[in-house]
């Protein structure tokens, strides 16, 4: 099969990654495929004629309300009695319920619009019942203290424009404290509007200069999506917790799917891919942990950098767009990264556009949407596989890997999976270590025999001399000094004396 046919589901075309306005920046499927600054108009396009058929259709209703009160009060004052004006009430009262019904089955943005107060009850009565863990309440409340100080120690340095942009982001985060009954999107909506004034200003007092503008407007992002992480990151208006979790199973459910089927060109055999390998693991997992969406930015950076420095050392050359998708899907298969659409749905809302629009953290972030997308679609086809063999491989009736012989199947796996590797590896060892440990105990036990044949040996050779030549003790008498050939220079005895008393 031919390399080109073997990659025929995973094959993306760099054009497709682009905006489909042909404005030349990169796309997203989250917004249909455009940059963000072509779904912004088009989204706010969309939102003023909603708004305008809503107040349309709003002061359709108020006109009808209106004459269905003069009609019914005229008919009330044309009837002496009340038994008789009961027909023209019950006609008020039926239409009445008309209207009600025809305000909420169109009407949902003008309800928006003019009773906030009737959805903003529950909010309260659900976030009163979360109580978080007073470790992670006090951990958070330290990153937010020293991100401010960062904040503040920043704008210092701008002297007067920094006063200004700290009293406006700080009225900015005041009033979105107020807008937690809004939906996912105008929340988005909100935080860019802020993000395109500030801006405008700025480029407008550092005269055009856009590395300055760039800079403060990082810190900007920094300090108020660290204020607005909780209340903004999956709010309970949106269902980006129902997505990941259909993420999560649906990589789980693909466990099995193999580094040749994806046609990854890394051999993870090779120390420093492997490295690479578990370094792009660890980072797209990283990517949870961080609050403002530039740090998550910067995991899916050096996610993909990794990433490509294992196909380099791999092949022996740079690694190109059509070997670094593959990857990407491998990568994120096997770390199964925690609340994956959440964070990409958090970028997408409220990282700074220009981001995501141009240079590398856009290309790589428009990839790993690709690589999502891919893995919710992945199908026989993409892995040239049969349908049959799919589905049986996704039930779990059946593994691609041998499973008739344990060696060949760890063998076999190894190639693919580091940790199997390091499991044949280890089995191994221990398996040397098991024939090392045999042999120790079968010469200790040689040593033991072989003591215990010596000091029997011994004892009967005692016992054979013993019995050859008995001890014979001699008893002598004879004077003490009698032997002492030396007794003539010894003092003379003690002669005793006799004192008078």
């Amino acid at each position: 099969m031919s390399q080109r046919s073997e990659r025929r589901g995973i094959h993306v075309d760099q054009s497709e990654l682009l905006c489909k306005k042909g404005c030349g920046y990169y796309g997203n499927a989250a917004w249909q495929g455009l940059c963000s600054k072509c779904w912004r108009e088009e989204y706010q396009k969309a939102r003023q004629r909603q708004i305008q058929e809503d107040w349309a259709l709003a002061e359709k209703l108020q006109r009808e309300e209106e004459a269905a009160y003069v009609s019914s009060h005229s008919s009330y004052q044309t009837q002496p009695s009340q038994s008789q004006s009961q027909p023209s009430l019950a006609t008020f009262s039926k239409f009445e319920e008309k209207k009600t019904n025809e305000k909420t089955r169109k009407v949902t943005t003008v309800k928006k619009f003019f009773s906030p107060s009737s959805r903003t009850a529950p909010k309260k009565e659900s976030h009163e019942g979360k109580t978080p863990s007073p470790s992670i309440t006090r951990q958070s409340s330290i990153e937010t203290d020293r991100v401010s100080r960062d904040f503040m120690e920043f704008l210092k340095t701008l002297q007067k424009p920094g006063r200004e942009i700290h009293k406006q982001s700080r009225a900015f985060i005041e009033s979105m404290g107020n807008k937690k009954d809004l939906g996912a999107e105008e929340l988005s909506e909100c935080v860019q509007d802020f993000y395109q004034g500030m801006s405008d200003r700025l480029l407008n007092h550092f005269k055009g200069s856009s590395e300055k503008v760039e800079r403060v407007m990082d810190q900007v992002e920094k300090y108020i999506m660290t204020r607005l992480y909780k209340s903004v990151f999956c709010p309970e208006t949106s269902d980006d917790e129902k997505k990941d979790l259909t993420t999560q199973r649906r990589i789980r459910a693909l466990h099995w799917v193999t580094i040749q089927m994806l046609c990854v060109p890394v051999d993870e055999e090779i120390p420093e891919v492997s490295d690479s390998v578990v370094k792009a693991i660890t980072d797209i997992i990283e990517m949870d942990s961080k609050r403002v969406p530039r740090d998550k930015l910067a995991c899916i950076t050096s996610c993909s950098k990794h990433i490509f420095n294992a196909i380099r050392v791999t092949k022996n050359e740079p690694a190109s767009a059509d070997d670094f998708l593959p990857t990407l899907i491998y990568i994120v298969l096997k770390a199964n990264p925690p609340r994956l659409q959440s964070n990409i749905q958090y970028i997408t809302r409220f990282c700074n556009p220009s981001r995501l629009m141009t240079g590398e953290d856009g290309y790589y972030f428009t990839n790993l949407c690709c690589a999502v997308a891919f893995i919710e679609k992945l199908d026989a086809h993409s892995l040239n596989l049969s349908p049959e063999d799919f589905e049986r491989y996704m039930s779990g009736q059946a593994s691609p890997r041998r499973q008739d012989d344990p060696a060949a199947w760890l063998q076999s796996g190894s190639r693919f999976n580091p940790a199997l590797s390091q499991i044949h590896n280890n089995l191994s060892v221990l398996s040397n270590l098991e024939k090392r440990q045999q042999q120790v105990i079968e010469g200790a036990q040689s040593l033991q025999t072989e003591l215990v044949e010596w000091q029997d040996s011994v004892a009967r050779e005692v016992q054979e001399i013993m019995e050859r030549y008995p001890l014979e003790i001699k008893s002598r008498a004879s004077a003490i000094d009698a032997e002492n050939v030396e007794n003539d220079r010894l003092p003379p005895p003690l002669q005793p004396q006799v004192f008078a008393g």
